[in-house]
């Protein structure tokens, strides 16, 4: 078993990391859905950036959790990249954004579904469901784009990014490795909190 010190500071990196991309998914997709003309593809995208402001903000809750902070550095990184490309969104058309969006959101389902295990390796148990969600929430996100992106005479002529395990896989395989179902983890956790109230 991975230390609980190590699994700590992975997960906290991984948060971290987590939390500043959220902000750059959604300046440049808040660019993205502005540079669009079709109503339904404007609120799409438009949802998919509040997810990702949602997203963030759990994310910051977990760190607090953590008793750690985002990274300065990134935060301005992520500021710098996420308006840039939200500005690109207006000059390149919508192929070019709906890949790169779709390529990334595919990583970032594998992103929460590790910060999970970092989270049960060092026993926040009371994560894992959230992080978990958000994977799910990233794997809608990853489909949208990639149907976009097979809409498109010239999209369907790319070589796309490796399409993710059904969306059920993510909490399968995470109860498969854990050996237990995440109801029991739930469970345990809300009578262990009714025994120290």
């Amino acid at each position: 078993m991975v230390p609980d010190n190590y699994s700590r500071d992975k997960l906290i990196a991984l948060l971290q990391l987590a939390y500043s991309g959220e902000r750059a998914a959604a300046y440049a997709y808040r660019g993205h859905w502005h540079s669009l003309t079709s109503v339904n593809e404007r609120d799409s995208i438009r949802r998919i950036e509040e997810d990702e402001w949602r997203h963030r903000r759990l994310v910051g809750e977990m760190l607090a959790r953590l008793d750690a902070k985002p990274s300065r550095r990134r935060e301005i990184r992520a500021a710098i990249i996420g308006r840039t490309l939200g500005l690109l969104c207006h000059i390149t058309g919508w192929l070019l954004p709906m890949y790169g969006a779709g390529k990334l959101e595919s990583r970032n389902v594998k992103e929460y579904e590790t910060a999970a295990r970092y989270a049960r390796d060092c026993r926040y148990f009371e994560l894992i469901d959230c992080l978990l969600e958000m994977a799910e929430v990233e794997w809608d996100h990853e489909l949208y784009f990639r149907a976009r992106v097979l809409s498109h005479r010239l999209g369907r002529r790319l070589s796309l990014w490796p399409q993710p395990p059904p969306k059920e896989t993510i909490r399968l395989s995470y109860e498969g490795e854990s050996g237990t179902l995440l109801e029991d983890k739930s469970r345990h956790l809300r009578e262990r909190a009714t025994t120290a109230a």
